[in-house]
């Protein structure tokens, strides 16, 4: 499964090593994290790493293979 996770704002280096098994480019002040992820379980888990580090998730949507 594929997934893209748009942030609000420009993530630093820092934040996005947080990160690692997703890439990530910036647009129109947010930042779009995206790759494969294997279950649901690693999804809930990028979210919860979203909320722990204080991100504003805009919006999360599952993306054609």
């Amino acid at each position: 499964m594929r997934y893209e996770i748009r942030i609000d704002g420009h993530m630093s280096d820092t934040l996005a090593e947080a990160f690692p098994e997703l890439e990530r480019v910036v647009m129109s002040g947010q930042t779009v994290l995206f790759g494969s992820v294997i279950d649901e379980a690693h999804l809930f888990g990028l979210l919860a790493r979203c909320q722990s580090l204080g991100l504003h998730v805009v919006e999360m949507r599952r993306m054609p293979e």
